[in-house]
Formats: structure tokens, sequence, C-alpha cells
């Protein structure tokens, strides 16, 4: 009778449980964008975001996987609550080289940083003196 007991509170308690640790698996994505000459944040700079994979095996089929957005004039995107795992960040802004990489999302908010260097002066096999 009492392993019944025990039984009968480990179900009454495991959806608590697991809607605890699900809650928990999502992360909150900020990604601010700067200069990397003067540090000055970059509006309207285009934020690719690609969940790669998870850290739980959570289905992913009705979860959106996919993110393209611009940065405010501070220079920040908020992406809502994902799962927590490997993302793939690209940013694309007006006059400056384009920055992609691979970030581990591993805390409920998480902030990425990314600074975008001036493009680079253009060369040209023609303007080489003989």
């Amino acid at each position: 009778m009492r392993f019944v007991r025990v039984i009968v509170g480990l179900i009454a308690v495991l959806p608590l449980l697991t809607s605890d640790v699900f809650a928990a698996a999502g992360t909150k994505l900020t990604v601010q964008v700067n200069s990397a000459d003067t540090g000055k944040p970059i509006d309207r700079a285009s934020v690719i975001v690609r969940f790669r994979h998870g850290l739980n095996p959570i289905k992913m089929k009705k979860i959106q996987t996919n993110w393209e957005t611009k940065t405010s004039q501070e220079g920040t995107v908020s992406i809502p609550e994902i799962p927590m795992g490997e993302v793939e960040i690209q940013v694309i802004a007006k006059y400056y080289q384009t920055s992609g990489g691979i970030y581990q999302l591993d805390q409920p908010e998480q902030t990425v940083k990314i600074k975008l260097n001036s493009p680079q002066t253009q060369y040209s096999e023609d303007s080489k003196t003989k």
C-alpha cells in the first residue's frame, strides 16, 4: 500500500517537474551590434539568427527556428524565448563588413555583442605600378 502512495505521489508531482525543466530550457537572446572603430551602435543592421540544435531533445517542429530582423537605434535586437543550444548569427550592415558566427546559448538571458569592421579598401591588380 505504501508503494502505491509513493507512485501516486510521483505521478502527481511529475508534471510540475517536467514543466519547470522545459521552462528552464529557454533563453531570451539579445544581439548588440556596434562599430568596431567608434563603438557606436549600428541601427538598421540586418540580423539573421538560425537555431542549429538544442541542449534538450525537444521536438522543434512547431517552434520557430529562424529569425530575420533589423537592429533598433540602440543597435539591439531581441529574439523571443528560444530553446537553449547552438545558434548561428549573421549581421549585415551598409558600409560595414558582414559578420557571422556560431554562439552557444546556455543562460536564461543572454546578450551577444558583435562588433562590425569598416570595409577594407578595394585592391586592384590594375592599380599596381609595373
